[in-house]
């Protein structure tokens, strides 16, 4: 299986896929993916999140942590910590969600783009086909001129790109 049908679900590349919150049987469908680890920038305290997600990753012989991060107040503590998890499961399968695949994404336009040196266009291609952020998002990916806008959707904003591996 190739998409376990979970919100915004991607693969980025061999090691890496994210999404928005998957249910149960979504991450049994990711176990069976390959994949290890998962990280979740979600709060647990949201409507939609999934009640017990460690225990029930943990149930499945995954790896878990949690890095619960505000829509409204992405931190570069936040940004920090989703980097040392990044760089401490650099030889698993990992798959990171959040609620719909937003914080997710901005985080890994700046890990790709910062951390792993890539070129802009391609390490927001995965960013571009879930949404574009404006406010506070904005800022913590770098598009200072976008700070005043809303946020926007794919599909609903704008067509969808399409892009390799997203």
């Amino acid at each position: 299986m190739n998409d376990p049908r979970i919100l915004n679900w991607r693969r980025i590349d061999a090691r890496l896929t994210t999404s928005g919150q998957p249910d149960v049987a979504a991450l049994a469908a990711l176990r069976d993916l390959g994949v290890r680890h998962i990280i979740n920038l979600g709060p647990h305290t949201h409507e939609r999140a999934l009640a017990d997600e460690r225990g029930i990753v943990a149930g499945l012989g995954m790896g878990y942590i949690n890095i619960p991060v505000p829509f409204d107040a992405p931190e570069e503590t936040h940004y920090a910590e989703f980097c040392a998890a990044m760089d401490a499961h650099g030889a698993v399968q990992v798959h990171v969600h959040c609620i719909v695949n937003a914080r997710v994404t901005a985080f890994l336009t700046r890990y790709r783009r910062d951390r792993l040196g890539m070129a802009d266009d391609i390490a927001r291609a995965p960013m571009d086909s879930v949404w574009r952020p404006g406010g506070v998002w904005a800022r913590f990916v770098g598009d200072t001129h976008n700070i005043a806008a809303p946020h926007r959707y794919a599909g609903r904003d704008y067509p969808v790109p399409v892009t390799p591996n997203s």
